[in-house]
Parts: C-alpha cells; sequence; structure tokens
C-alpha cells in the first residue's frame, strides 16, 4: 500500500492573539502542511478534584487516506491515547476518544479493541503532547499520490451535554464512556486534496462524528445534538507546497 512519508521534530513558537498568548506548534519539514485553527471551546474545563478544574486541549488524530477510504498513514495522534497515559480514567481505555482513527488505522491489539497499549504504544514520531492553541504538521508525500484525503478527529473528555450526559448508561444510545468518558462524540473533519491542479490550499469540512461509545470507526453525518464540540476547532486548511 501507498504510504506517506512522514518526518516529524516539534519546535513551539509563542505568539501573541487578541492580548493573550496562543501556543503554535509546527512539526517538522515535507510538502504538505495542515494547518487547524484552534476554536473557541479548544481548551476545556476537566474535574481533577470537587471544584478544582485545568484546562485541556483536545485530543487529536489526524491521518490520511487514498479517496476510496483506504488507510495511507498516521501524522499525528495526541500522547494521551498514542501512550495511554490517560488521568483519573479508573483503566477506561477511552475506546471512545477517537474510534475513527483508530479503527481506520487497522491494528487490533490484544486485548480486542484498536487501540495503542501502555506496551504497544506509537512511536515518538507520530506523537506528542496537544498544542495549546492552534498548530500545523507538515508530512512529506511521496511523488505517486496526486490525490488523497487528510482527515482530523477532535474530542474533549468530560464534554457533556443535555443529549450526552454524564448519567446514561451503558448501552445507551447516547452512552459516551460513562462519568469520565467523551460526553459529546468525536467531530471528524476532512480535507480532500488534489496535486494534479494549480490548486495550492484547500479547505476542511466537518463531516460528522464518531461513535459515541467507540464500538464502531463510523462517521455520523448528524451533529445537531452537538454544542460545544463544534466549536472546537475553527478551521482546517491543508496547504501544498512544491
Amino acid at each position: 500500500m501507498k504510504k506517506a512519508i512522514l518526518s516529524m521534530a516539534l519546535a513551539i513558537t509563542t505568539l501573541g492573539c487578541s492580548g493573550q498568548n496562543t501556543i503554535h506548534s509546527e512539526f517538522g519539514n515535507g510538502n504538505i502542511k495542515v494547518a487547524i485553527e484552534q476554536g473557541n471551546e479548544w481548551l476545556h474545563d476537566f474535574p481533577i478534584f470537587w471544584f478544582i478544574k485545568k484546562k485541556n486541549a483536545p485530543q487529536i488524530a489526524i491521518w490520511t487516506e487514498d479517496l476510496e477510504g483506504n488507510f495511507l498513514s498516521t501524522i499525528y495522534v495526541s500522547e494521551k491515547l498514542a501512550k495511554q497515559s490517560w488521568t483519573a480514567a479508573g483503566g477506561n481505555r477511552r475506546k471512545e476518544s477517537l474510534p475513527c482513527w483508530s479503527y481506520s488505522q487497522g491494528k487490533q491489539y490484544a486485548d480486542g479493541l484498536y487501540l495503542p497499549t501502555k506496551n504497544e504504544p506509537l512511536p515518538d514520531a507520530v506523537t506528542g503532547a496537544t498544542p495549546k492553541g492552534s498548530f500545523a504538521t507538515n508530512l512529506q508525500m511521496s511523488g505517486d499520490i496526486k490525490q488523497f484525503v487528510v482527515k482530523c478527529e477532535f474530542n474533549h473528555s468530560t464534554d457533556f451535554n443535555e443529549y450526552y450526559p454524564k448519567g446514561a448508561k451503558e448501552g445507551d444510545t447516547n452512552y459516551s464512556g460513562g462519568k469520565m468518558g467523551s460526553g459529546q462524540p468525536a467531530i471528524v473533519y476532512q480535507v480532500v486534496v488534489d496535486l494534479t491542479n494549480e490548486q495550492r490550499e484547500f479547505k476542511g469540512e466537518l463531516i460528522g462524528h464518531s461513535s459515541p461509545d467507540g464500538s464502531d470507526g463510523n462517521i455520523y453525518p448528524n451533529t445537531s445534538k452537538l454544542t460545544t464540540a463544534l466549536e472546537i476547532v475553527k478551521g482546517i486548511t491543508v496547504y501544498v507546497n512544491q
């Protein structure tokens, strides 16, 4: 199978924006840049103890597929999922966190889940702490791949709303991992890139949400029950530098 060749090295630059600091991260070099612009809900209050909360960035997966939906390669996955380093998960492997990527990458682990384990984490080249704001990742696509799709999946823990409440029970259609689970399911964007023409900039579109409980890798196009999850990302753009 054709693969995208990826080289990633993390460098962080602090930029001023609207009177506050935002973190912009740049990953490596390559002929394709995937730029993620943070939305108003990029940082989410995560409960630590009683009334104490911390601002968490979302869990993220970015990967490529061919036009037929066949997986090509992982570009980036947040460290908590990639290395199973969840906070206060109580043993929950968080299959509901980024299920679209998990099933797309196709590797099933010893416990039957399509998730990395502590003993078999993703390599450091494709993971790291989630940036606290807008960021970009570069990748080098092999010359014979002229058309492909970049998919991006985003999810907050404990992002509950009226339709996806904390009290939903396992087996309910709106169950999303329990009190330390996702709440609202992950959202999925895609960018269709065509290198056969003169276009050098491609905009992403929201195509739906992932399985609420992580039981499959499907994309569900109806996002009418989502609220704050729709504000995690403001925009996604793929730039071509040939």
